[in-house]
């Protein structure tokens, strides 16, 4: 009896473990139209901070946090793992510059009456901006739109981890570690290594973390830096660099 209860015990986690393997990893797919209700509030939204408006929450399965009670689901899956898992139709095509900035626009409403969008760049994988304090001049946040769904959310990576303003970097103590000259200088001696020849090209910085352009001669990529501890994060999700769009100029 012992031996058949074990054996239906294991049946049902190995069930469980194939469900969760499967609801994280299996691919999107992209159709050929763009559709302006392809975001969902609460995915990877202004409710992970703390916005009343949003059902969104992120916990102690990923932190190790009491305060959070996060839930993995498809659409926080599929936003961060996107680029990498993306499946697209031959006739498929990316959503125009102008749906994105309106969508970017949007979207950082939601941070406040007094946020602007700039510094907007396209790549391959999505759109990118940079969210701006008109009241401060500062930078607070760096956000995505998916080029072919349109959907649009806070960056993942350092803008999700180390933002001291909006992300799990809020919890943190202490004064910054680094400033904008140390940690380019870190940023410096990484690409030295990761991409010879490449040099820093152009910062923002980011409440409790910077953000740098790098390339040989033109932008290739784009890495972020912990002004605590150094460490460095390489924004590998957005695909190949296209251009940059002045929205502010």
């Amino acid at each position: 009896m012992a031996d058949s209860k074990n054996i239906i015990i294991g049946l049902l986690v190995l069930a469980v473990i194939v469900l969760l393997v499967f609801l994280a990893f299996r691919p999107m797919t992209y159709s050929s139209t763009y559709s302006q209700g392809d975001y969902q509030p609460g995915q990877m939204g202004p409710g992970m901070m703390n916005n009343p408006g949003y059902n969104y929450s992120y916990g102690p399965g990923m932190m190790n946090n009491p305060g959070y009670n996060y839930s993995y689901g498809p659409g926080m899956m599929g936003n961060m793992m996107g680029n990498m898992m993306a499946i697209y139709y031959p006739e498929s095509k990316p959503v125009t510059q102008d749906e994105a900035l309106k969508s970017l626009e949007n979207f950082s409403s939601q941070y406040g009456s007094n946020i602007q969008v700039e510094d907007v760049m396209i790549f391959s994988g999505n759109y990118y901006a940079v969210l701006k304090d008109t009241n401060s001049s500062q930078d607070i946040a760096e956000v995505l739109v998916d080029r072919y769904s349109g959907s649009v959310y806070p960056e993942p990576g350092p803008n999700m981890m180390w933002n001291t303003r909006f992300g799990a970097g809020r919890t943190t103590t202490g004064a910054p570690e680094y400033d904008l000259n140390e940690t380019k200088k870190l940023a410096g001696d990484f690409l030295t290594g990761y991409l010879p020849g490449a040099q820093v090209l152009e910062s923002h910085e980011m409440p409790g973390y910077y953000t740098f352009d790098f390339g040989r001669q033109d932008i290739e990529g784009m890495l972020s830096v912990n002004a605590y501890s150094g460490q460095i994060w390489v924004h590998t999700w957005h695909g190949p660099y296209l251009g940059e769009e002045n929205i502010t100029g």
